[in-house]
């Protein structure tokens, strides 16, 4: 069976990673979840995909400027009135379920990585129990990299796209991450494109597709051998699936 995962919590259909979204999707019987975390100048890791507050919240300038505590007093756009919650918060919904948690650790807005996000999201992981349903994840060899270092009991995902492609070379840069991964998830239409190649190069049990959200598109992923699809959709997803 392939697992499914929500991306950002189910972002088509509520807030991306927000409390109430996260709570929704911890009740459907998906296989995982997947949020972004980044860390402040002051020490706060905050369950947030974007590098500034802009375009999901009422607030504007970089997540990492935030003052302690004033995430608090940040609102999600087009929620009722959720706020950006702490990685510990999205930790504390999903201890007593039986999801996969894909986190994944984010650069700042000039793309360079936070220092010592990755010791003090595993730390997190931890005190929590949840090393072994957890994913550390990320677009970056070099993050990927220092949680092998600091956190080789929890395992990583590497998410590779066109870009990547493009910047490292389709065989040199999967060959390159492979090193550093559980699983790779690809964006779905490079994995279609280069279907032969890359499940040449990378088991099929490692393999994960992102992010299809349409019937047709769910259809052809769910009956591919890969091990994930990561979706905004997870409700449909689960009926595809189902049916």
């Amino acid at each position: 069976m392939v697992y499914i995962i929500g991306h950002r919590g189910g972002r088509n259909l509520w807030p991306e990673n927000s409390v109430s979204g996260f709570r929704k999707l911890s009740e459907m019987p998906v296989d995982g979840v997947e949020f972004d975390v980044h860390l402040t100048r002051s020490g706060e890791l905050l369950v947030i995909h974007d590098a500034t507050l802009d375009r999901t919240t009422d607030h504007t300038g970089p997540v990492c400027d935030l003052a302690p505590g004033e995430h608090k007093n940040v609102t999600l756009k087009d929620s009722d009135g959720d706020a950006i919650p702490a990685l510990e918060e999205v930790l504390a919904i999903f201890k007593d379920s039986s999801l996969e948690l894909h986190i994944e650790l984010k650069v700042d807005a000039n793309g360079v990585a936070y220092s010592g996000l990755e010791r003090r999201a595993a730390s997190l992981v931890d005190s929590f129990g949840l090393a072994g349903r957890s994913l550390l994840t990320s677009f970056h060899s070099d993050v990927l990299q220092t949680v092998r270092e600091v956190a080789p009991h929890i395992r990583t995902l590497s998410s590779f796209d066109r870009a990547a492609a493009e910047r490292l070379g389709l065989r040199s840069g999967l060959k390159k991450i492979e090193e550093l991964s559980d699983i790779i998830a690809i964006e779905k239409s490079l994995l279609a494109t280069h279907w032969d190649e890359i499940t040449s190069l990378i088991p099929l049990d490692r393999l994960g597709a992102w992010v299809p959200n349409h019937s047709a598109d769910l259809a052809y992923w769910l009956a591919k051998p890969v091990r994930q699809i990561t979706t905004d959709r997870p409700d449909l997803a689960l009926s595809v699936r189902g049916s």
